[in-house]
């Protein structure tokens, strides 16, 4: 992470989330999901581990192979209850102030990501931001205050499940990303993974 104006209380970790169960590509590991040659997840680890302090990998199958790139946590909580389980197992493994989560089917992610959603929050004065763009607000994407953490097994037994509802809980702010129509597509079906192919030779973005 290279932002001066960061300081060591603005320190970032990262959860790449990949514990899903990829229905729509007929159940495979869709981190491991080849694009360019390349796992899915490691374009997203490229794009991450230049902005932040550390970084992990969310994910219940293929442990070795995840390993193979990044420190792995398995989900704690039982029955695999979605994203936010991903993000509670990592939360003892992270010493960051921040945690900064983003799916594994997201090749494209901006390169200024972390200084953009921190520069959000400062600005909002939240401790819980998400992205967003002209489209459709990226609830995956999303940069919360490591102590937040500590509601999401209170959310979850009472019943919640949708990322959405417990950004809203902590009173999460969207923070606008217009400059790149690409930068949060995710890969959800092999239409989508070949859309993905021809992206990889459109020129080179800043952001």
């Amino acid at each position: 992470m290279d932002d001066p104006a960061m300081t060591p209380a603005d320190s970032v970790g990262a959860v790449v989330l990949a514990g899903g169960r990829a229905r729509r590509f007929g159940g495979q590991d869709k981190g491991l999901i080849l694009l360019g040659g390349v796992p899915l997840v490691a374009w997203v680890i490229r794009r991450l581990e230049p902005q932040v302090d550390a970084l992990l990998i969310s994910a219940n199958r293929n442990l070795s192979a995840y390993a193979d790139m990044a420190e792995v946590v398995e989900d704690t909580l039982p029955g695999q209850p979605g994203p936010l389980a991903g993000v509670h197992a990592a939360y003892g493994h992270l010493a960051s102030e921040w945690v900064l989560t983003a799916p594994c089917d997201a090749p494209f992610l901006p390169s200024d990501l972390v200084v953009r959603l921190r520069t959000g929050a400062r600005r909002a004065g939240v401790g819980a931001v998400y992205a967003a763009d002209d489209r459709q607000a990226h609830y995956t994407v999303m940069l919360i205050e490591r102590t937040r953490l500590t509601d999401i097994p209170v959310f979850l037994e009472e019943g919640g499940r949708r990322v959405q509802d417990w950004l809203a809980r902590v009173q999460a702010q969207p923070v606008p990303f217009r400059d790149d129509p690409h930068a949060f597509f995710n890969i959800n079906t092999p239409q989508d993974l070949a859309l993905a192919e021809t992206l990889l030779s459109r020129p080179p973005h800043c952001g």
